[in-house]
């Protein structure tokens, strides 16, 4: 071929080949995957074609700029990239009904990953393992546990309905935004033994909850429903939020030694076991509400000076002791207590702020005053949500 040809010849190739690693590209089978090989870095997005039946290797792909998207595919059973360490936006895994293989062994960064709706996936082959998100959402899939997700630091970190996730083990030192667990295995253990700073977190259904090196919580932390029968922070000082422990029916001891101020309210409410309230020794201030109910036999706040909220004890047994206890601190303004204070025991049924428990079981010490003029006082407030807006609503 005269050289006049050749060169042109050469020029339209590296077009098309540099084309192919740019854009936004369908993989519809395993040879349009095959053909991004010669992609050391795509600049893009890659999205996998919902009629797909081909196992899916976007092998040589060292780098996505855009997302690795795959959504409402129901006969893809593999997707893996041997190559691939970094997707610098999503990586979106929506309604993949029978993957079952999930292999990117040189995979370290992700911003944002979000998957849902993976019934067979059963476990992940990230070799290297995730280290670096932004963003992680996993849902609905069949996952025992997180091998290969080692993050030491995420903004928002949303895990539930996976029913058979029985560990959560990450060296997680820092929660930018929100962590939630909901829903997983009910054997499910969340162990997160070098997390020192939080904003919000919130565990549901948990059989244990690990956080011993927990100093600093920004935001609110919640406590739902768990199967746990002890919870410690012992190195948490100050929470900017409120506390909430609800209906955890195992639970049998707090222990927050350290801890000195709650920014929001703190509510120990229906924890069926829990017969003493004596885990927060040192605890000083509370911006929200005080609210406890249950079956307490003791409470105590030795160190209590500022309650900016309502005070709510109630409770099935005799409370005389506290009541006696926590009245001189009640009483508007200028006392510890600012607003309403409710103290009462031998309750059929005790309630959160505002509510009433209903008929005495026998005789028992009880006490209640409206507080400051500007004390905020929610009635009727008589179920888990009343409480919850009751005390959150004093932020």
């Amino acid at each position: 071929m005269a050289l006049r040809y050749l060169v042109p010849a050469l020029a339209v190739a590296v077009g098309q080949a540099a084309a192919q690693c740019s854009g936004t590209t369908t993989i519809q089978n395993a040879g349009d995957a095959s053909a991004l090989s010669t992609c050391s870095t795509y600049s893009g997005d890659i999205a996998i074609a919902t009629d797909t039946t081909d196992d899916i290797a976007i092998d040589g792909v060292r780098r996505i700029t855009g997302s690795l998207t795959a959504k409402n595919v129901p006969e893809m059973v593999s997707l893996s990239g041997d190559s691939l360490s970094q997707i610098d936006d999503s990586f979106v895994l929506d309604n993949v009904e029978i993957l079952s293989t999930l292999n990117f062994p040189s995979l370290s960064a992700v911003e944002t990953v979000d998957w849902i709706g993976l019934p067979n996936l059963q476990e992940l082959s990230f070799t290297t393992g995730l280290s670096k998100v932004s963003s992680l959402s996993i849902q609905n899939t069949q996952l025992s546990n997180f091998d290969g997700i080692n993050l030491e630091e995420v903004d928002v970190m949303n895990v539930a309905n996976n029913f058979y996730l029985n560990d959560i083990t990450m060296p997680l030192a820092y929660v930018g935004e929100a962590l939630s667990l909901e829903a997983n295995g009910r054997d499910v253990n969340a162990n997160f033994p070098n997390l020192q700073w939080a904003y919000n977190m919130t565990f549901r259904n948990c059989s244990s909850v690990s956080i011993p090196s927990l100093s600093s919580l920004n935001g609110s932390m919640g406590f739902y429903s768990n199967y746990f029968d002890s919870l410690s922070a012992p190195n948490l000082t100050v929470s900017g939020g409120g506390i909430a422990f609800v209906s955890n029916e195992r639970l049998t001891n707090i222990s927050m030694p350290s801890l000195r101020q709650v920014g929001g309210g703190l509510q120990v409410a229906n924890n069926t076991r829990l017969d003493s309230v004596d885990g927060f020794p040192r605890l000083q201030r509370v911006g929200g509400a005080i609210d406890f109910n249950g079956d307490f036999e003791d409470v105590q706040l030795p160190q209590l000076d500022d309650v900016r909220g309502a005070f709510n004890l109630q409770s099935e047994q005799n409370i005389d002791d506290a009541c006696e206890e926590f009245r001189p601190l009640a009483g508007g303004r200028g006392s510890v207590i600012k607003g309403p204070f409710t103290c009462e025991g031998k309750l059929r049924n005790p309630g959160g702020v505002g509510s009433s428990g209903g008929s005495r079981t026998g005789s028992g010490g009880s006490s209640s005053s409206s507080g400051a003029a500007n004390a905020v006082y929610i009635s009727g407030a008589t179920g888990v949500m009343g409480v919850v807006a009751a005390i959150f609503g004093m932020l």
